[in-house]
């Protein structure tokens, strides 16, 4: 944060001497440049642009691109003309500007030289290009981003193929850790395995801009993988600390490529947010309690049921066509696992040559009666015996509160107070100590939120890793404007989910709770 600070200071600093004397060159006095909305009136005025660039500079990022434009004229108002000199002037902007501000190679030529100038088709292209990256760049990164659903695991609310915008303005846009990156890739360049995207010279602590709401209970949420601040890159699709768990530390690191990231370039999720901080959840029989109420169940909620036959299977067709695209039939046993909607277990159940319907569920100690136990529900030790079918109480974290600490409950905290929250937590001789001094309690520093995907049987959510903090929280999603069936060919003329396209995605807003 030190850093960050400094080089921010440093940046301001340059660039406005600089300016300084760049102004001076052009006949107005130095100081302007240092007096708020004068100063940026009086570069308005120099370069002759109109006077919307004034209020559009004061925009939150957007700003930026008016900053970027006022460099680029001053420069071209002083005969610098060359594509790359302005990049360079973009990209090195403190030094850039005060080395021009005070070379006297560089005089003051005025309007009439620039509009004389007359740029080449090439030159007008790479310009109109460069606009283009960094406009988008500054609206995907702090106003509203694409976002693929690549897994199951909010079926049947959200699709596997569906193309989501998700509105980050919502929860107040936050401002990127890593602000130095390569435009529209998340953590890794493309078409590579691990070459990092970003730079970590400079990274900034957490801060968001305003909000127009707080996260609300039922609402699809999109946000970073608390769990993924650590990577196995051959094996991202698992989490780095259920590997350790089950293969050990050394014996992973000797066999893969292990990197860290940021919590802005940690992969982004999106789960259903069914429980806000200060909230108390509890699972009993794969049913959410939230506050000692059931809580309220959305229309695609689904879960997995073994389902008894007469010995004849399901055709494919059939259960295409209802949409049951996640079963496996055991011929040999005469029964399926499916994972089923109220709706869909109802239409099963009716089948002739079904006998048996019954959701498959977990029992508390389930996974210590299992051979080679590993507990992989949070919090992944030894002291509960929880199932992702049954668990809790827990109270979900909330900014201000105190938490009695004891060798028990310090697993539930652990993440939370040497990761999330950045202190050093030490057990010696039976005694916590946190930052070097041995104490009892705690004081949550954020608030925290228990996310779980509707299809609640294949679904690696906050069961598993726990609570997710607010400064991992991406954005709300707001709608689907493309959905490509992965089921169908692609020159089927049911790939495209026709229904689908630009729906609005619905969030329970009223009551959370189940009447």
């Amino acid at each position: 944060m030190q850093t960050a600070i400094i080089v921010l200071s440093l940046y301001f600093v340059l660039s406005h001497i600089g300016l300084f004397f760049i102004f001076r060159k052009a006949g107005e006095a130095g100081w302007k440049i240092l007096v708020p909305f004068l100063g940026i009136y009086t570069a308005v005025k120099l370069i002759q642009k109109p006077w919307y660039w004034i209020p559009i500079y004061y925009v939150p990022f957007i700003g930026f691109i008016i900053w970027v434009g006022i460099i680029v004229e001053l420069l071209k108002h002083m005969g610098i003309l060359s594509y790359w000199e302005h990049a360079l002037g973009v990209i090195a902007t403190p030094f850039y500007l005060s080395y021009v501000g005070v070379s006297e190679e560089y005089p003051w030529k005025g309007h009439q030289f620039v509009k004389n100038y007359q740029k080449s088709k090439q030159r007008e292209w790479a310009d109109a290009i460069s606009f283009a990256v960094i406009a988008a760049t500054l609206i995907r990164a702090i106003y509203i981003e694409a976002f693929t659903i690549p897994t199951s695991s909010m079926e049947k609310s959200l699709l596997v193929g569906d193309f989501l915008f998700v509105s980050k303005v919502n929860y107040g846009s936050r401002i990127p850790n890593t602000p130095i990156f390569f435009p529209f890739a998340h953590h890794t360049l493309p078409f590579t395995e691990q070459t990092k995207s970003y730079s970590e010279l400079i990274q900034l602590p957490y801060t968001r801009l305003p909000k127009f709401q707080n996260v609300k209970r039922n609402e699809a949420v999109v946000f970073n993988f608390p769990a993924g601040d650590t990577v196995v890159v051959q094996h991202q699709d698992q989490t780095y600390y259920q590997m350790v768990r089950d293969e050990g530390r050394a014996n992973l690191w000797r066999k893969f490529d292990v990197v860290a990231r940021p919590v802005d370039k940690r992969e982004n999720y999106i789960k259903r947010c069914v429980a806000l901080p200060g909230d108390k959840i509890e699972i009993r029989d794969a049913d959410l309690f939230v506050n000692d109420k059931k809580a309220y169940r959305s229309e695609g909620l689904q879960f997995t049921y073994l389902v008894k036959t007469n010995g004849t299977g399901f055709r494919r067709e059939t259960m295409l066509d209802k949409e049951i695209t996640e079963y496996n039939y055991f011929r040999n046993r005469n029964i399926a696992t499916m994972n089923l909607t109220e709706e869909n277990l109802e239409f099963i159940k009716g089948l002739s040559n079904v006998k048996k319907v019954e959701k498959y569920i977990k029992p508390l100690g389930f996974y210590q009666s299992t051979q080679g136990y590993k507990n992989p529900i949070f919090p992944n030790t030894d002291t509960t015996d929880w199932t992702e079918d049954n668990f809790g109480p827990i109270r979900i974290p909330k900014k201000g509160d105190v938490i009695k600490l004891s060798l028990s409950n310090l697993p539930m905290y652990d993440r939370l107070i040497r990761i999330y929250e950045g202190h050093e937590l030490k057990v010696e001789d039976g005694k916590i100590f946190i930052d070097g001094k041995q104490t009892s309690s705690y004081t949550i520093e954020m608030d925290y939120y228990w996310m779980m995907g509707d299809n609640r049987h294949n679904s690696a959510d906050s069961r598993y890793w726990g609570f997710v903090p607010e400064d991992h929280i991406v954005g709300k999603a707001v709608f689907i404007w493309m959905s490509l069936d992965p089921n169908e060919s692609w020159l089927s003329l049911n790939k495209i989910r026709w229904n689908r396209l630009f729906s609005i995605i619905h969030n329970e807003e009223g009551d959370p709770y189940q009447n």
